[in-house]
């Protein structure tokens, strides 16, 4: 089943996959709507890499002996998926004193407001400019034919950095979504705290083949948020 919500549609869920062990495909890349404002992302399926679709083209990485290789097709399946079809945005200098993941979550957040966006809602963004730092991942399955745990998904992830190189970032903010398509956990957030993790983020980077989930960052004055210019909008 398909969910539109305002701007956002999604469908599967980040916890259907731990409930049942399995990271089979619940949607494919060519069942999105095709657009030039198409905005999108999601792991694939069976823990095989990582989907991010920005300004309608795809980019899937997958981890391949011992680095990773990018597609760009449509015949891609994926665990969840969450998309947008946005149009217009506007633009929003992001202040040097955003330096971190959780500021830039509470950044986020703001402006949103600050903006006539209702953050009770889901909603996207995208982010462009060139952050100090991403710390990023690729799925790779890492279970060994096992049901899938917190534990093991975990597990099945390669690590990755890059450092002062120009990006894109596709964005989803939902307060609403923990467990579908906003994950409970973020490496960069210490949750004995009590700190909540209300983005899902992946980037494309404009200058080399990187491109995947982003875990933790490190800006420093140099990234525009772009935020919808408009609440209605269509799925």
């Amino acid at each position: 089943m398909t969910h539109d919500e305002g701007l956002i549609g999604y469908r599967g869920a980040q916890r259907d996959m731990l409930a049942t062990g399995k990271a089979n495909r619940v949607m494919t890349l060519s069942e999105l709507p095709r657009s030039p404002s198409l905005q999108a992302l999601g792991p694939c399926e069976h823990l095989d890499g990582e989907i991010t679709v920005l300004n309608g083209d795809p980019y899937v990485s997958r981890v391949r002996g011992d680095g990773y290789v990018v597609e760009h097709g449509f015949d891609h399946g994926a665990i969840f998926i969450v998309w947008t079809r946005q149009a217009k945005w506007q633009d929003v200098a992001v202040p040097p004193s955003v330096r971190t993941y959780a500021e830039l979550q509470s950044f986020i957040h703001d402006e949103a407001v600050r903006h006539g966006i209702d953050a009770s809602q889901a909603f996207p963004f995208l982010m462009c400019g060139v952050p100090a730092e991403l710390r990023w991942h690729i799925n790779v399955d890492r279970t060994d034919g096992k049901p899938i745990t917190r534990e093991l998904f975990q597990k099945s992830k390669q690590s990755y950095v890059v450092e002062g190189e120009a990006v894109d970032i596709v964005g989803f903010y939902s307060e609403r979504h923990a467990g579908i398509f906003i994950s409970d956990y973020a490496p960069a957030l210490d949750a004995a705290r009590g700190d909540k993790n209300f983005i899902h983020i992946h980037f494309v980077s404009r200058t080399g083949a990187a491109t995947g989930h982003i875990d933790d960052l490190r800006l420093d004055g140099r990234m525009t948020l772009r935020l919808p210019a408009a609440i209605a909008g269509e799925a």
